[in-house]
């Protein structure tokens, strides 16, 4: 089994989204023995975003250039290794009510008709499928228990649709929420999402109901 795992807070050692992401890895290869990991930290490795040169995988038009070369090969190596993955581990902190745009441009980048999903007659329909993802969420505020905010939260929502329309439906979630409102709040949130951690980690992998049910 290959699991990658993905980081991608820019605040280093203080990111709480980082630490969870250590923490379910560190589960999930206890629980699941013989697991490769694999890493990749967005913050660091920074990807680009998209632009003109980086367009060769939606035109279908070949390279020309050594820019756009180079810009081809580094959206076929970040597909190919997130196809690669049985389980994906994502750390996602929420920047102004989204995830962050390193975390954006890795998407954009896997988001190739093709390889992650095609158009047909009926409508999109993913090629991503069979394979488990766990993300990390840590909040700085409570968007959860209210109506207001789910309704300002763009990150858990977004990433569900996104990885939905990829093919994958067990998608689950370990969230931290009110990390920043204050020690005590940020330690309950903390104990509450290891106990989550526990519980993601402990079923197999592919399990079409966990999306229900995170």
């Amino acid at each position: 089994m290959k699991l990658l795992h993905i980081d991608s807070s820019i605040t280093g050692d203080q990111s709480v989204s980082r630490e969870l992401t250590a923490r379910t890895v560190a589960a999930w290869v206890a629980a699941h023995p013989g697991t490769q990991v694999e890493y990749l930290d967005l913050a660091t490795a920074v990807v680009p975003h998209l632009g003109a040169d980086a367009l060769g995988f939606r035109t279908g038009q070949a390279a020309a250039t050594d820019a756009q070369r180079r810009e081809n090969a580094l959206s076929e190596a970040l597909v190919s290794q997130f196809l690669a993955a049985d389980v994906v581990v994502i750390g996602a902190p929420l920047y102004n009510f989204t995830i962050p745009t390193q975390l954006k441009a890795w998407i954009d980048r896997i988001a190739q008709a093709g390889r992650t999903f095609t158009y047909t007659d009926k409508g999109a329909v993913g090629l991503a499928g069979g394979k488990t993802v766990i993300v990390g969420l840590s909040r700085g505020g409570v968007y959860s228990t209210s109506e207001g905010g789910r309704a300002m939260e763009h990150q858990e929502t977004y990433l569900q649709t996104v990885l939905g329309f990829f093919g994958i439906t067990d998608v689950r979630f370990v969230r931290a929420e009110g990390v920043a409102m204050g020690p005590e709040p940020k330690a309950k949130a903390l104990a509450a999402a290891e106990g989550e951690i526990r519980a993601q980690t402990a079923v197999a992998a592919n399990q079409p109901e966990v999306a229900q049910v995170a």
